[in-house]
């Protein structure tokens, strides 16, 4: 096995041509023949780099309108002919056939096309051929032949050449390892980009690909090795610029993304307060400053090293609050210069700003591994409007109430089932999370809710007059009767259970007023 190969021959065929012109420099003033095709030939022609089109290397011209110029014997024989057989050697003397020893290339920008909502024909028109060929040839022969596909691999294959005069083998099987990951993820977003033009959530075959963001310092627990991936540009953690603080760690990410997609569900100025992924305080306000009061006041305790999330520009008002108590992590669409100049003061505060909202009601998939596979799922952008709500008791339910509850639903879906949620004056007055049995967490959002009142120093429960939102049905009476108890008025659920009469019939005897929704918003 060859460890050091030289270079005396490159085929530089880029779409982004970032970092080209001084990488072809650099080669051809080492000795490096350039080959090279169509308007990579052209920047480096203007720019002073001695290099042979494809076309004049290979004795045929590009044909229609380019989409046949490398696909030729002459430029695949020179890549993957074997220097240590005999009989590849011969052949590609018998055919005029010149080894190229460094093949640089990346592809059209389909993904781009997708994403900046391109037509059909354009899509398929911006999906490479000869590059995915041509990088496959070279990753498969990388013994003799290194492989680039991103123009951050430039540097360190000048340095290598620079120190022994070619390539080790170490970086060539490395780089080549990285230039199948490259055509695997382009042909990913080429099958998915074709199931969405079929409207086929689920194909037989689903790839899915991902860019390392970050290597991070561990996962859920100190134990685990984590990175953090990104797939696609939905704002929020894949867009989110960090202003400031400590490096992000996986609970981080995950807690902050929780929060993000949560507050995005509301209109007004709206706070939402996480931990452990889950919602501690929601609230809506006139102003940023006021949700939050409201929000830290459903569960104050919880809310010390939390996640703050909101869905406006964050202003110096706000960021004084959040930065009053222990906070992880703010995130916002933007901030404002002033509002940066208070967190600039609490340097371990990570402040990100993701430069939009993501849209609640949006489709795409989710994932969640299982052993030996995973599960995927359309995510769950399902909303309610008063107009869908069906009311199926004696008394209908308030103005207010009715606001209450809806406001209650959107929280609810984001809480871990079994969830609870009461809400007053259009925030969360008690949240019931992730308990095997509903009226459990029925009882422990009232009793989180008696315990923030003594907290604000407040007599009896926050929820003494709230509505009270439920995930799914309440299978039996007593998850709505401790509801009742704790001082609900009001109840949103999704409805479907086969005691739904009894439950009815409770709420009736109660007084109370209850929605139903028809639709379920499970959190696992």
């Amino acid at each position: 096995m060859i460890d050091i190969v030289p270079i005396r021959r490159a085929l530089l065929s880029v779409s982004n041509k970032a970092g080209l012109v001084p990488f072809a420099q650099a080669l051809a003033e080492r000795g490096v023949e350039i080959v090279s095709t169509g308007g990579s030939a052209q920047a480096l022609r203007e720019a002073g780099v001695p290099v042979r089109e494809v076309s004049e290397h290979t004795g045929f011209p590009e044909i229609m309108d380019g989409r046949v110029k490398t696909l030729v014997p002459q430029i695949h024989g020179g890549i993957l002919g074997r220097r240590d057989v005999a009989e590849h050697m011969a052949q590609m003397a018998r055919h005029g056939i010149a080894p190229i020893d460094l093949v640089a290339v990346n592809l059209y920008p389909f993904e781009t096309s997708v994403a900046n909502g391109a037509a059909y024909d354009d899509c398929v028109e911006t999906i490479d051929i000869g590059g995915p060929a041509l990088i496959r040839a070279a990753a498969k022969n990388h013994d003799f032949v290194v492989v680039l596909t991103d123009p951050d691999q430039y540097a360190e294959v000048l340095t290598e050449f620079s120190l022994s005069g070619g390539t080790p083998l170490r970086l060539r099987r490395r780089l080549a390892g990285a230039a199948y990951a490259r055509t695997a993820a382009y042909d990913s977003a080429i099958s998915a980009w074709f199931a969405e033009q079929r409207a086929e959530a689920f194909p037989k075959r689903l790839s899915v690909s991902g860019t390392l963001r970050q290597t991070l310092r561990y996962g859920e627990n100190p134990h685990q090795a984590a990175a953090f991936y990104v797939s696609g540009n939905r704002p929020g953690m894949a867009t989110a610029v960090q202003v400031q603080g400590k490096e992000l760690s996986y609970n981080n990410l995950n807690d902050t993304d929780a929060a993000f997609e949560c507050v995005a569900e509301f209109d007004a100025p709206t706070v939402v307060i996480v931990k452990h992924a889950s919602p501690c305080g929601v609230a809506s306000g006139m102003s940023l400053a006021a949700a939050w009061d409201a929000a830290l006041r459903c569960d104050p305790v919880s809310a010390f090293g939390g996640i703050v999330a909101v869905n406006r520009t964050l202003d110096a008002a706000a960021a004084e609050k959040f930065s009053a108590i222990f906070t992880e992590v703010i995130v916002a669409p933007d901030a404002d210069e002033a509002a940066k100049a208070v967190l600039a003061r609490k340097k371990n505060i990570r402040l990100l700003l993701t430069g939009g909202m993501p849209d609640p009601s949006s489709g795409g998939l989710v994932f969640r591994s299982l052993a030996g596979g995973f599960l995927a799922q359309t995510r769950d952008s399902g909303r309610i409007a008063a107009a869908e709500l069906k009311v199926v008791t004696q008394r209908s339910p308030t103005e207010a109430e009715l606001a209450d509850l809806l406001f209650a639903f959107r929280v609810c879906k984001h809480v871990r089932s079994n969830a609870i949620v009461y809400a007053k004056a259009g925030a969360t007055v008690g949240i019931g999370a992730g308990q095997p049995n509903r009226v459990d967490s029925t009882r422990i959002a009232a009793w989180k809710s008696e315990e923030a009142a003594k907290a604000a120093g407040l007599p009896g429960q926050l929820t003494e007059a709230s509505v009270v939102a439920s995930d799914a049905f309440f299978p039996f009476a007593d998850g709505l009767e401790a509801a009742v108890a704790a001082g609900a008025t009001a109840v949103i659920q999704p409805g479907g259970s086969m005691r739904d009469a009894a439950v009815i019939a409770a709420a009736d005897a109660a007084g109370v007023a209850m929605v139903f929704t028809g639709m379920r918003h499970f959190r696992h």
